[in-house]
């Protein structure tokens, strides 16, 4: 084969394809203590592959009650059982940090955590997963992939003093959307990629899960030699490949930006929103934990200290990056400053450990997402910036350019019509003969179905227990009156947000019928399928349905009646079909054994 895009010749097949591989690494994390109780349902005993296995233990580290601290105890014996060599305790780092230290070029890598497209920077191709996928790959060894189609961004030039990979990612997203990289692998092409450190092709990697995309991907070129130590092969696209869509960016006209509440793609420079009042801020994660971004931050911050009432928050990627940062003095230097130092893990920016936001504040955060909720309280709100903006704006207590007083004021091009974030009132019934109508919905996220400060809780264990909880704060009636048969009209992007698979979990377990939206996010896509969950992406159907039409679904004869018209039920690779036929993946496998 010819003309072929990086994902084209990883998987050795054409866009659209539905290929199955053997992944080199399955990355799990917290969620390896739920996982296992899946890999037992599939009739798991001994893991395929246990050297295929990386597990950390990071989301909630250290715990931050029993429960937690129980399972951390119970993946720590399964780590012991089952003989796997790549486990890293509570406190070694954020998992997609630690990814650094195994992923290779021309690698596959899945993760049960939507950012493993991080990994993309080493030239692997990463994506992520939900859990029940994970555990068939416990199981089995192998997984399908779609191969998506391609886009292209060309860079060319460099960073002007100020400007940071971050304001990239943001530029990025903003232009494309929350959603227009849907299903897609994104390249970085062009001259300007060899001024981009690992560092900084690990947070625009990071972010593409932002966009929508499956993954993005970095070239095998000298950077990547130089972090290795040695001359690297890789692979990489012909110079002929077709792609969905090409883009070109000169890095010399960025300036800073950050994203306001409550999207990723409510781009704006920070110039517009200079003086905006802030209470807190939060320097880490797995998109901006990196020795290179602390620098950055005790720079800024060296003799000076954070204003009256600010709390900054400063939480290093892993355990190595800590301590590297204690020897070159950033730690103090930050301590210093005002800053309170957290361990390495993700929990500031879930909202499952220390760092929680009260109610009314605004956080300006290195994270990589600012849904309503997302640090914990649905009440405060979030702002996404680089870490120069961060440390600057901590200072003053305000949104302020990490560039010099006078610098310009800039107003960003790619001004999207912003969905509002919907809440269902009380009192409005969305539910009209057996079908839930949220077609107004767009970027209905994991955290609106189900509250990320309940995914390692002792609610989430199985079904059951999920099922109460779904939709709760978006629809605080959808769980009470759900019933067997419903059918749920979906808005644009779907699903967004995490890998989290309780909602797909709860909704088949509900016995929804059917799920029908104009499109979806991919991993939601992915975990509708794994549980079984008949899930149809179709704009014309949801479009042409008006309250009071009924809604008859065929699977015999492949065809959806709504109202008075037909359509038919779009062709599934064989598969994937008898996956739902199977009510899931665990029974699907379950059957193959």
């Amino acid at each position: 084969m010819q003309n072929l895009t990086f994902v084209e010749k990883i998987f050795w097949a054409k866009c659209g394809s539905i290929v199955f591989k053997k992944p080199h690494i399955v990355l799990t994390h917290d969620n390896t203590a739920s996982i296992r109780k899946t890999f037992e349902k599939m009739g798991g005993e001994k893991i395929n592959d246990p050297k295929q296995l990386l597990v950390v233990l990071d989301h909630n580290a250290p715990p931050t009650n029993a429960k937690l601290a129980t399972d951390y105890q119970a993946i720590r014996d399964l780590v012991k059982e089952q003989d796997i060599p790549n486990f890293y305790d509570a406190g070694s780092g954020i998992c997609h940090q630690i990814m650094s230290y195994h992923a290779k070029p021309g690698m596959i890598i899945v993760g049960s955590d939507s950012h493993t497209c991080t990994a993309g920077a080493f030239n692997a191709m990463a994506a992520g997963i939900d859990r029940t996928e994970a555990a068939g790959l416990w199981k089995r060894g192998e997984t399908w992939f779609r191969v998506p189609e391609s886009i292209k961004i060309t860079l060319r030039g460099k960073f002007p003093k100020g400007v940071y990979a971050k304001d990239l990612s943001l530029w990025i997203i903003g232009m494309l959307g929350s959603a227009g990289a849907n299903y897609m692998s994104i390249e970085y092409h062009g001259s300007g990629v060899k001024n981009l450190s690992i560092a900084e092709r690990m947070t625009l990697a990071n972010l593409a899960s932002e966009m929508g995309a499956k993954n993005a991907v970095f070239p095998p070129d000298e950077v990547l030699s130089d972090f290795y130590g040695e001359k690297v092969k890789g692979v990489w696209a012909d110079e002929d490949a077709t792609y969905f869509r090409e883009l070109e960016i000169n890095l010399n006209d960025l300036y800073p930006l950050a994203a306001a509440p409550h999207h990723v793609d409510n781009v704006k420079a920070v110039s517009e929103l200079k003086g905006t009042k802030l209470h807190q801020g939060l320097i880490g994660t797995c998109t901006n934990g990196r020795i290179e971004d602390l620098r950055i931050a005790a720079k800024i911050l060296k003799g000076k200290h954070v204003a009256s009432g600010f709390q900054l928050l400063v939480a290093p990627a892993s355990k190595e990056i800590y301590l590297q940062a204690i020897e070159e003095g950033i730690i103090s230097n930050l301590i210093k400053a005002g800053a309170n130092i957290l361990g390495a893990s993700c929990g500031p920016c879930l909202g499952t450990g220390q760092g929680i936001p009260a109610d009314g504040f605004s956080v300006i955060s290195t994270a990589n997402r600012n849904f309503l909720g997302r640090m914990g309280n649905k009440n405060a709100e979030i702002y996404l910036a680089s870490p120069a903006t961060v440390a600057h704006s901590a200072l003053t207590g305000e949104i302020t350019d990490s560039r010099e007083e006078n610098s310009a004021a800039e107003t960003y091009p790619y001004k999207k019509q912003q969905s509002p974030t919907i809440f269902i009132k009380a009192g409005e019934d969305r539910k009209t003969g057996g079908i839930w109508d949220y077609s107004d919905v767009d970027h209905l996220n994991t955290d609106q179905m189900f509250a990320g400060n309940l995914t390692y809780n002792v609610l989430s264990s199985d079904a059951a227990a999920i099922l109460p909880y779904l939709f709760k704060g978006f629809d605080d009636s959808f769980s009470d009156r759900l019933q067997r048969g419903d059918i749920l009209l979906g808005g644009e992007n779907f699903g967004c947000g995490s890998s989290r698979e309780h909602p797909a979990v709860g909704l088949a377990f509900a016995g929804v019928q059917a799920v029908i939206v104009k499109s979806v996010n991919r991993i939601f896509y992915r975990s509708a399928i794994n549980q079984g969950l008949f899930l149809i992406v179709d704009r014309e159907m949801v479009e042409n349905y008006h309250k009071g039409d009924v809604i008859s679904v065929d699977f015999q004869e492949g065809s959806i009646q709504i109202g008075d018209r037909q359509f038919p039920i779009p062709p599934m690779p064989d598969k994937l079909r008898q996956i739902i036929s199977h009510k899931g993946l665990v029974n699907w496998i379950r059957s193959e054994s």
